[in-house]
């Protein structure tokens, strides 16, 4: 009887999807990445962290996001400074809010966050002409 020898080559391969960089004021229900499930990357600072409930809460400007954070152990979370999170958006049911299942958090408390949105803006921009460019030739 031949033993049966696995094969990691033969599975299918469990992609993780990288988290598109959108900005607190970009995720309105007209973004297409405001879809459960959308994986994306936001930056704010922190304005609730509650640790029984592992959910924080993130503003940048006058916009804000719920953050599931249960997957991320080793993050030291402290309330004004700022984060970056990379995870999938998730809807309740009967609900229009989205929350962000956080699979990797960062402290980028330091960052200039006016000179980070002028760069989000101008690769953006260079996305969009890149892409347009591609469909034109």
């Amino acid at each position: 009887m031949e033993e049966e020898v696995y094969d990691p080559i033969e599975e299918e391969p469990h992609t993780i999807r990288h988290g598109v960089l959108v900005s607190l004021e970009e995720l309105t229900p007209s973004s297409p990445h405001f879809t459960d499930g959308s994986s994306i990357r936001v930056t704010g600072k922190l304005k609730e962290y509650h640790l029984e409930t592992s959910t924080a809460l993130i503003t940048d400007g006058g916009y804000q996001l719920k953050i599931y954070t249960e997957q991320m152990n080793e993050l030291n979370i402290q309330v004004g400074f700022t984060y970056q999170f990379i995870g999938e958006l998730v809807f309740r049911p009967n609900s229009n809010e989205p929350v962000l299942q956080a699979r990797v958090g960062r402290n980028v408390n330091g960052i200039d966050l006016n000179l980070y949105k002028k760069s989000l803006k101008l690769l953006k921009r260079f996305q969009a002409d890149n892409m347009r460019g591609e469909t034109t030739t």
